[in-house]
């Protein structure tokens, strides 16, 4: 199972807004270390076309501390499984996904509100 994770610029923390995100760390396995991965700023979900392959592309899960409607549906229509999560930790967030005990997301709903409003009035760049 592949898992991603999206990250600060540090690629220490968790970060939020998984459409913007340029920052990634990649497990591809139980044992082995994660990949860095730094997208090209055309290549974040926010203004990557549906239908084009991606760096990406390939992953089971994504986790993050916050995405909006539009990217979650974006990535399910890649078959990508998005969780949101309050860890702050890549590798013990991909640890306690593995386990099951995964910490729930904070609530946002000024976050939430904003998102939603992108995705109605900017589908296409957004997430939607």
């Amino acid at each position: 199972m592949k898992i991603a994770v999206s990250v600060n610029s540090r690629f220490s923390r968790l970060s939020g807004h998984a459409g913007r995100a340029r920052h990634w760390l990649v497990w591809s396995g139980d044992e082995s270390p994660p990949e860095t991965l730094l997208l090209d700023p055309g290549a974040v979900f926010h203004h990557h076309p549906d239908g084009q392959p991606h760096p990406l592309d390939g992953i089971d899960v994504l986790l993050t501390q916050s995405a909006g409607e539009g990217f979650v549906a974006k990535m399910k229509r890649r078959g990508i499984e998005v969780r949101l999560t309050a860890e702050r930790d890549p590798q013990r967030a991909v640890e306690t996904y593995r386990s099951g005990t995964l910490a729930p997301p904070r609530p946002r709903p000024i976050g939430d509100l904003v998102c939603k409003m992108l995705d109605r009035l900017l589908p296409s760049q957004h997430g939607g």
